[in-house]
């Protein structure tokens, strides 16, 4: 069965058959979720901090082609930052910039929605709120966010993966909010999806931290994802995809001319757990916050 996609119903307001397709699935795309003028002024704020980003100091380099999180200081410690990361392929062979630092970021994380007044209102609808606690969310709170620019030529794959593994709670709580800025396509590196396998009893693995500024990513379960049944997603630009945190997902590689850029908002329950071992943390005087 194909995963199924939904017309925006007024403020996001889930109906059965949208509750009943996110159970089964875990995974829920809602068409025209956000206004295209919503999308421009995300894009047009993220412009400028680019333009405002020094991109002739820190050059860490972000890659999703493992389940191995970088064990570098720079992104160990940018839960409550705002931190800039390239794309592997935006270097030459000497380490020298090959073009445009606009055309060369793979994404910027984690503390937009808290550090950035346009990404704060965007995130912070009540209509996000709502959606969440319809879920099944008690006490929602915004744990990070990501800026995903998905370049044009040099955007680099997402191996498949869930989303608990690196945001665990005790128990299990992550629900990501994929909200699309341009359209997503074949071309450009659509998200993919594997429905059905969020039921599993227990994400597949676990990330976390065993020492100051290095991670290992532990196997809870070592078999191999049933890719013969992933699903593409493509979808036009304001769709919203609802991700449960055990849903597999992936992307491939952007060889097109177009980027693909997106934005992306992970909550926990503020019920649960959050352990100190998970990779990304936040100093105690900026604790998380809710809507």
């Amino acid at each position: 069965m194909s995963i199924p996609y939904f017309a925006n119903t007024e403020d996001l307001n889930i109906s059965p058959e949208m509750m009943a397709a996110y159970d089964r699935d875990g995974v829920l795309v809602i068409e025209n979720a956000i206004g295209k003028d919503e999308c421009h002024r995300l894009m047009r704020r993220m412009s400028m901090l680019v333009d405002d980003f020094d991109d002739r100091g820190q050059r860490s380099v972000f890659s999703a082609v493992s389940n191995e999180q970088q064990d570098d200081r720079y992104f160990l410690e940018s839960g409550g930052d705002i931190r800039f990361f390239f794309e592997k392929d935006a270097f030459d062979s000497s380490g020298n910039l090959q073009g445009d630092k606009h055309e060369a970021l793979n994404k910027v994380g984690h503390a937009l929605h808290d550090l950035d007044p346009v990404f704060d209102a965007f995130s912070r609808q009540g209509k996000f709120k709502r959606l969440v606690k319809a879920l099944g969310m008690v006490d929602p709170k915004l744990l990070q966010s990501m800026y995903i620019f998905k370049q044009a030529r040099i955007g680099g794959e997402v191996l498949c993966h869930q989303d608990s593994p690196f945001l665990w709670t005790e128990p299990q709580s992550c629900i990501g909010l994929w909200f699309a800025l341009e359209n997503a396509t074949l071309e450009n590196g659509c998200l993919w999806g594997i429905p059905g396998l969020h039921k599993e009893a227990s994400p597949r693995g676990r990330l976390a931290r065993v020492g100051p500024n290095r991670t290992e990513f532990k196997v809870l379960n070592d078999q191999a994802w049933p890719e013969e049944k992933r699903q593409p997603l493509e979808v036009k630009a304001g769709t919203l995809i609802v991700l449960h945190g055990q849903f597999p997902h992936l992307s491939g590689p952007n060889n097109s001319n177009r980027s693909r850029h997106a934005y992306a908002l992970h909550l926990i329950d503020g019920r649960c757990t959050y352990p100190r071992e998970n990779w990304l943390q936040r100093r105690d005087d900026f604790p998380l916050r809710g809507f």
